[in-house]
């Protein structure tokens, strides 16, 4: 396997920087996984719950001169979930949800990036979750600022689609929807 992605996440320290547009070409190879950050939205009875994944291995490869060069890969832990509480992370690594005994990881390998300006991207690539794989276009937002690149982009996923909490909860107790944010921070090369 070979991860190479800004990793599916979400917040961090970087937001105390001024954020300035990329005005010249600047590389990006590295992902300092721990700024970076992956966390995940969704309802359950009415209530918005809130969780992060704090394992993941993400790797990088773009030139925001040759962007559609780009390459990106991401490989998450699912076993570091935090869903808010031991009970829901214990309910969630069982067979009808992640079952993480089987699929003990989460990947994404970009297979295109499309610039639309204003450091504005969509990264298409493949999501592989309990062993189904899916074809998934992200849009990402590049922010700039002291020579650190902070990738910031959302996704909606639909968990039904990968088999994700199947059985008794495959009802509308937990949302089909589940929104995923990340923030992958990387410094210039």
């Amino acid at each position: 396997m070979n991860p190479r992605f800004p990793r599916f996440a979400v917040l961090a320290a970087a937001l105390t920087f001024g954020f300035l547009p990329c005005a010249q070409a600047v590389e990006y190879t590295r992902v300092n996984e721990t700024a970076s950050t992956i966390s995940f939205t969704y309802n359950q009875f009415s209530s918005r719950v809130y969780g992060t994944f704090g394992k993941f291995k993400a790797t990088l490869d773009f030139d925001t001169a040759n962007p559609a060069a780009g390459h990106a890969a991401l490989t998450i832990e699912l076993d570091s979930i935090d869903a808010g509480s031991n009970e829901a992370n214990t309910e969630l690594k069982k067979p009808a949800w992640f079952d993480t005994a089987t699929y003990p990881v989460a990947t994404f390998e970009s297979t295109g990036v499309k610039a639309l300006g204003g450091n504005h991207y969509t990264i298409t690539g493949k999501l592989t979750l309990r062993g189904v794989t899916r074809t998934v276009s992200v849009p990402v937002l590049l922010k700039v600022a002291n020579a650190i690149g902070i990738f910031d982009g959302q996704l909606t996923l639909k968990r039904s689609d990968f088999k994700v909490g199947e059985g008794e909860w495959a009802d509308s107790v937990v949302s089909d929807d589940i929104n995923i944010r990340f923030r992958m921070v990387a410094p210039q090369h």
